[in-house]
């Protein structure tokens, strides 16, 4: 399946500048702490290779990027990691969907799914956070209830897969493994 996504279908231009000011911050330094169960299920399904969609400042590569599979970064709010990605057999998207505008979550999703080719790892908070942007508007730009994410990432094509996962914290953030169709 060919990937053909542009920059300006997955961020608008003035939402992609308070990404990139809000990263100068410190903004995106926790990925590292789903690093435990991304190992455990990139160790499970023999995978080769791992997509961070959404990186921020790359905690979690830094936590497991010496593990086995080859790492890639992905976040277009830095510039280090902003070349659009490969397909790889584990995307994890960590804390990244409630952070995209509305009327970009689609095609974010239909990007996700061209990029997956084994398994989706998400982790989509459901709470608001301490961050506002610098408009003072909350940073958690799209907060939903878990019924509505799962319809909008099953319509994307992708199936929810029935793993036990750790989830420290059900009530502020939906965690769950989803295989393509």
């Amino acid at each position: 399946m060919p990937i053909s996504v542009t920059l300006s279908e997955l961020i608008s231009d003035e939402y992609l500048l308070e990404q990139k000011r809000l990263h100068t911050t410190g903004y995106g330094e926790r990925g590292g702490k789903w690093g435990k169960a991304v190992f455990t299920l990139a160790r499970q399904s023999r995978v080769k290779t791992v997509l961070d969609y959404g990186c921020g400042q790359a905690g979690l590569s830094n936590v497991l990027g010496g593990f086995g599979p080859k790492f890639t970064n992905y976040d277009p709010a830095v510039e280090r990691f902003a070349a659009m990605p490969e397909p790889a057999d584990l995307v994890v998207c960590t804390d990244v969907l409630e952070h995209i505008e509305e009327e970009k979550i689609d095609r974010v999703l239909w990007h996700l799914r061209q990029l997956t080719i084994l398994y989706l790892f998400t982790v989509i908070s459901l709470v608001e956070t301490k961050k506002t942007l610098s408009d003072g508007r909350q940073a958690h730009i799209l907060m939903r209830p878990i019924p509505w994410w799962v319809e909008m990432i099953t319509f994307r094509g992708f199936v929810p897969v029935n793993r036990e996962l750790e989830n420290p914290k059900p009530e502020k953030q939906f965690v769950q493994v989803w295989s393509p169709r």
